[in-house]
């Protein structure tokens, strides 16, 4: 058998990183920059008002209460802004620019909001309520830096920043394809002996989560031949096929029957759920084979998908987040082999970092149990059982 962290270095090498592309920033929410992005304007671009008032000389305000003229207003957006001349006010807006001549905005609030003359109640200080052009950014500098993960605020930045597009690393392509005589898709009626096809429907919702394109075929009936015929049409524009079913050690094995030989290798995981599994090539496309149960392939995107993605679209952080809590009750774990049990995670502070128990057995078709946990509990190749009350690694979901 091999073990889980070699096999994930297998899968990781398939894919690579992403080419970048550029994208409309609209279209580019949580992906990954390529390259740096440059300022092409200083944030602030100008000196600007930060409040709704009255830009002033500091010196014509040393004393409170005074009567100034008001001799101009600037509303945001006003371009052809003229000098402020001594002993004078401009009625000025927040954002507008500050004129000329102009050391110190009052707040409306410091006085009786005059438009003809103003009436100043508190001392100005020089520099009070400016906002300085290039305070936040300066133009020419980096904004933002290659890797970064582009959220709201960055992609806020950017735009401010006077950019309409970014180079990311492009969204993976990920063809999903389930197998198997049995499979009958919603809302079909079923006839004994046949189940409705669920792995897809997970499969693709986590992939696309990750910022990936998914293209689904569901239900493959298990015939080598079949198999051929509806996946490798679409292979050409796939940069990963990812299968579920057909590669245990049974008959029928549909996935494995096709692709042994092809360049996909088929092994054994030293884990539980999620033993048997495949990757390699097929006619030059990544391919990763999973499992059929729906808990093993949940568990196997987690193991060895979903940290693949993610690396090869550029991102760094890519490993749930790890905790010791202890167990509520006794589990066992067959030797030899990493055993992932859905589990519920519980802080507290007078844990480790908390308290977490099993959620339904260890069989690989309970999936309802999957939907009520919020993470795995990890139990090491060498460990066989594990008592109440003893501390565990768990992975936060």
């Amino acid at each position: 058998m091999i073990s889980v962290d070699d096999y994930r270095d297998r899968v990781a090498e398939l894919l690579g990183t992403a080419p970048a592309t550029a994208l409309p920033l609209a279209a580019a929410a949580g992906l990954v920059l390529a390259e740096d992005v440059r300022a092409g304007v200083s944030l602030p671009p100008f000196d600007n008002s930060a409040m709704d008032g009255y830009a002033v000389r500091a010196a014509d305000v040393t004393t409170a209460p005074v009567t100034l003229p008001v001799a101009d207003d600037i509303p945001a957006g006003r371009v052809d802004v003229g000098n402020l001349e001594p002993g004078t006010a401009h009625r000025i807006m927040t954002g507008a620019p500050l004129p000329p001549g102009a050391d110190a905005v009052v707040m409306v609030e410091d006085t009786d909001g005059g438009t003809e003359t103003v009436t100043i109640s508190a001392p100005a200080r020089e520099g009070a309520h400016i906002r300085r052009t290039g305070e936040d950014v300066v133009a020419g500098s980096v904004a933002l830096h290659a890797g970064t993960v582009l959220g709201h605020s960055q992609l806020g930045l950017a735009a401010a920043v006077g950019l309409a597009e970014v180079r990311v690393h492009r969204p993976l392509r990920v063809l999903v394809a389930s197998t198997g005589t049995e499979l009958v898709d919603a809302p079909a009626p079923l006839r004994h002996g046949q189940i409705y096809e669920s792995n897809s429907v997970m499969l693709a919702a986590a992939i696309r989560a990750l910022g990936c394109e998914v293209d689904v075929v569901r239900s493959v009936v298990d015939d080598v031949e079949e198999f051929r015929k509806v996946i490798e049409p679409k292979l050409a524009n796939a940069d990963l096929l990812v299968t579920s079913g057909g590669v245990s050690a049974g008959a029928y094995e549909v996935v494995k029957d096709a692709l042994t030989g092809q360049g996909v290798e088929f092994a054994k995981i030293a884990m539980q759920p999620g033993g048997p599994q495949g990757c390699g090539h097929w006619q030059g496309v990544p391919v990763v084979t999973l499992p059929g149960n729906p808990v093993s392939v949940l568990v196997s995107f987690e193991a060895f998908l979903r940290p693949a993605l993610l690396t090869a679209m550029g991102h760094t952080d890519v490993s749930r987040r790890r905790v010791r809590a202890r167990l509520t009750e006794e589990m066992s774990s067959p030797a030899g082999r990493r055993q992932y049990r859905r589990g519920v995670f519980t802080p507290s502070d007078r844990e480790v970092t908390g308290i977490v128990g099993p959620r339904g057995g260890p069989g690989s078709h309970l999936l309802a149990a999957f939907t009520q946990a919020n993470c795995l509990i990890v139990l090491p190749e060498d460990v066989t059982s594990a008592a109440a009350g003893q501390e565990v690694d768990v992975l936060l979901l």
